[in-house]
């Protein structure tokens, strides 16, 4: 069930899990688990849960953005409130957003691999809630029942 790549010096790179791909509705497959960790490297963000569908032509996510940085970016740019104000800030969102995209700008991503929208949670992803396992693997159809209602407002 690994789905794997072709490295310039001969060698294979195990990049996702043949159930963690998907078809967008252009016919472009994604290979969700990459990108995650692809934008997982992004110093504002903490964790990120990437999702699309065969129905949309694009991608959402749900960050969980790093505390200090969200806070710090938002005393610089003159906005203030709690951390949960914060990350209902639409200038927030865009922000990270931002971050994303630079993110997937440097690393040469195509653009159907872009994230368009974000819902910034500022709970992290838990086993309290079912989102993930003991060994911090994110639950997919779990985060997906959990964050459906939010997602049908992204997607519109």
């Amino acid at each position: 069930g690994d789905i794997g790549e072709w490295q310039p010096d001969g060698s294979m790179k195990i990049i996702d899990r043949k159930k963690n791909i998907f078809k967008l509705s252009q016919g472009e497959y994604v290979a969700v688990e990459n990108l995650e960790n692809i934008y997982g490297v992004v110093s504002a963000i903490d964790s990120i849960w990437v999702y699309g569908n065969s129905f949309e032509s694009f991608l959402v996510a749900v960050v969980n953005p790093n505390k200090e940085a969200l806070e710090s970016w938002a005393e610089g740019n003159g906005i203030s409130g709690d951390f949960e104000a914060l990350c209902e800030n639409p200038k927030a969102k865009e922000y990270i957003l931002g971050e994303l995209s630079k993110t997937g700008k440097e690393k040469k991503l195509k653009g159907f691999e872009f994230i368009r929208a974000v819902h910034l949670d500022p709970v992290p992803f838990d086993m309290e809630r079912d989102l993930i396992t003991p060994t911090y693997k994110r639950k997919r159809p779990q985060l997906l029942k959990y964050y459906q209602v939010l997602f049908i407002q992204l997607l519109l």
